[in-house]
């Protein structure tokens, strides 16, 4: 089965060639504004299904092909942090994670649609994963320096647990790839289900 990762994430990319994927990328742009009152879970949900939405609408190919979208989203006091726009929305958000566990919600969507005879209607296969980290206290110097590294400034949360900010991480309780931006062991078994084949030496 063709998979195409609606993500134009490099860590989603590294991961899925970590467990042996064979995928093509093809990034879309949504909307990804939270509603007005609207639940984290509800929204990371959301966003997942969006994305592999708006991939689906653009294939063109009668074959059989599956779309793999996922979103991740740090969340605390049910507040959803996204990416900063700038230096000031970093160090608030840090200021707000540190000495303390906050909660990165990943959720995934798995579209599979089939042609010829198998045709009808598409298999929709959805997951939320959500990893609870802990962060130490975090001084501004360090917060500083890290702004100045330019990882945060296009992470949720700003930071990336699998680069400079890993330094700010006590534990986690869950799923480390989930964090970085995709659930390996729920993302293997979904993709399984769809024929789609992981450990593939070739990929």
């Amino acid at each position: 089965m063709k998979l195409i990762l609606a993500s134009a994430s490099p860590r989603r990319s590294e991961l899925l060639a970590q467990i042996g994927v064979r995928f093509n990328v093809q990034a879309v742009d949504i909307d990804e504004t939270p509603l007005p009152q609207e639940e984290a879970s509800s929204y990371v949900l959301r966003m997942a299904r969006e994305k592999v939405s708006a991939c689906v609408a653009l294939q063109q190919d009668d074959s059989s092909f599956s779309v793999l979208g996922a979103d991740t989203s740090v969340i605390v006091d049910g507040e959803i942090l996204g990416k900063p726009a700038d230096f000031t929305e970093a160090k608030t958000m840090l200021l707000k994670l540190s000495g303390r566990v906050h909660q990165v919600m990943t959720s995934v969507c798995l579209v599979t649609c089939h042609s010829g005879i198998n045709s009808g209607e598409p298999e929709i296969n959805t997951q939320l994963v959500v990893t609870d980290v802990t962060f130490k206290s975090l001084s501004e110097d360090q917060i500083k320096a890290y702004w100045q590294s330019g990882e945060p400034q296009d992470k949720a949360g700003s930071y990336g647990i699998q680069g400079f900010g890993a330094v700010f991480v006590e534990r986690i309780s869950g799923s480390y790839s989930a964090v970085v931006g995709l659930p390996l062991a729920e993302v293997a078994e979904m993709l399984s289900l769809a024929d789609v084949m992981v450990w593939d030496r070739q990929g």
